[in-house]
């Protein structure tokens, strides 16, 4: 037998009567572990200072030249979502999940190495070209497998996956923190250990999702509950989609949905502190930052489970509309001085941004089936590796220029607010052009939809229970950790 036939697909078939409910935690591992790369900037000033210690010293790096790590990582995000979608349908979710966790924790190993004997070119192909391929797999892996075991609850299905990609930087934020404190020494500041002990933890934590991921393998008619009968959806090839103006609508509703949020997200700290001088200290910014990483994640589960009700279309369109009035408020508050109204707009854009991430992917299989939504998806986050260059440079760059020609710092983001919610109403559009495509004969081969309930009769009912239980319970706990220590953080804000 091949030491590797067990990644593949028909090995990962479920058995008759499967629990859909286990799976979700299975996707919550990838997205759980790849989603630390948010939580990156945590290492950015300590390898700074790596010759230096405690400060920077002759031949340490800068912090402009660490900031293309995170850049590199997120550009092979996409990349890789859009190279490996096709081979990802092939195979299945398990071997690419495996596929995930090698390359994702070997990017730390590589990375631990560069920081061992002081060489940027491996921290950056470690951590930036290996981490990020195994970034752009693992984000993509789990989501269409999701969709097929819910056919009836799409958006909440991938909203359930892409809220663990925002869970992740509230976990691998404290524990990169607490995993430096522990291994610094007069001598080191504990970053090269710190990388070694992570890629072992998100090995094991990966490796869980790779060997309890399952595939349906019963196509059934559908009923969403209430008898609500789904919508037919004509099955595309990838290559296909590509061809329709609609998947370039939808780059678009994407790029500029993204863009306008990871502005904010980039520079919320020094924002906060500077449309409001001396009223928010660092702490307090600080405070704001987790915030609006809570909401970031509450929205792409919340936002994501209502788009089954309203309908992809429509929660886009508010996601436009009322993010343009948000944005348009900011300076509003900024002028009146009014922090709260500036947080809580801010913290509802937020959670449209999430929202937007785990809502694509069921506007995508709405309109093109489930058949290679995988590789779909995977293609249209090229538009998420573009608007994270154009998003930050937007932001930045505009409030530099205001500051140059004398605008003090209290205005200088106002215009950028505006020219935002102007960018939004170029999505709106895009959004309003998107039309369902003509009815026809499917075109590539369709995966199997499972039942909707049931369990498996093999298993006696109080192991299939506890089964779920600890399944849940693995993601859980460390999501849930994750979770109270930013809410610790957040409370600078109210105090």
């Amino acid at each position: 037998m091949h030491p590797f036939s067990f990644l593949h697909r028909s090995r990962s078939l479920a058995p008759p009567g499967f629990n859909r409910w286990r799976v979700p935690p299975a996707a919550l591992a990838i997205h759980l572990a790849v989603g630390q790369a948010y939580a990156f900037s945590v290492f950015n000033l300590p390898l700074t200072r790596q010759l230096g210690i405690t400060a920077p010293g002759p031949g340490d790096w800068s912090l402009t030249t660490v900031a293309w790590i995170f850049s590199t990582a997120i550009l092979f995000l996409g990349l890789s979502a859009a190279v490996f979608g096709k081979w990802l349908e092939r195979v299945g979710p398990r071997a690419a999940m495996f596929a995930s966790a090698l390359c994702f924790s070997s990017g730390f190993f590589v990375a631990a190495l560069g920081v061992t004997v002081h060489q940027f070119w491996l921290l950056v192909l470690g951590y930036g070209v290996l981490g990020g391929i195994g970034l752009g797999l693992g984000y993509i892996s789990p989501v269409s497998t999701l969709m097929k075991w819910f056919p009836d609850r799409p958006g909440m299905a991938t909203g359930m996956a892409i809220m663990g990609f925002g869970g992740g930087a509230m976990i691998g934020s404290p524990l990169g923190v607490n995993l430096m404190k522990a291994y610094a020494t007069p001598t080191s500041t504990g970053v090269a250990p710190a990388f070694v002990t992570m890629g072992l933890l998100y090995l094991a934590f990966m490796m869980f999702g790779v060997f309890t991921v399952r595939l349906p393998i019963a196509e059934n008619a559908v009923t969403a509950p209430g008898g609500r009968k789904l919508a037919a959806v004509r099955d595309l090839t990838a290559d296909e989609a590509i061809r329709t103006p609609q998947f370039w609508l939808l780059w678009c509703v994407l790029f500029v949905n993204v863009t306008a949020g990871i502005g904010i997200l980039s520079q919320a700290s020094p924002m906060i502190q500077e449309v409001f001088p001396g009223s928010v200290t660092a702490a307090t910014a600080a405070g704001f930052v987790g915030l609006l990483s809570l909401f970031n994640l509450a929205g792409r589960f919340g936002w994501s489970s209502l788009s089954d009700f309203l309908g992809r279309k429509r929660t886009y369109l508010v996601y436009f509309l009322l993010g343009m009035a948000l944005y348009a408020s900011i300076p509003i508050a900024g002028r009146l001085g009014s922090v709260s109204l500036f947080v809580a707009c801010c913290a509802v854009i937020m959670s449209m941004y999430g929202g937007g991430f785990a809502t694509i992917p069921a506007y995508l299989r709405d309109l093109f089936g489930t058949a290679q939504v995988g590789a779909i998806h995977g293609r249209l986050l090229t538009a998420w590796s573009a608007a994270g260059i154009a998003g930050p440079l937007l932001i930045s760059g505009l409030r530099d220029y205001q500051r140059q020609h004398g605008v003090p710092s209290t205005e200088a983001y106002s215009t950028t607010m505006l020219i935002l919610a102007g960018l939004l109403g170029v999505g709106l559009i895009s959004n309003a052009l998107v039309k369902p495509l003509a009815p026809a004969e499917p075109t590539a081969e369709k995966a199997a939809a499972p039942p909707l309930s049931g369990t498996s009769p093999s298993m006696p009912t109080e192991a299939r229970g506890l089964g779920l239980v600890l399944a849940w319970l693995v993601v859980g706990a460390p999501l849930a950790w994750g979770i109270w220590e930013t809410l610790k953080k957040s409370l600078a804000l109210f105090h």
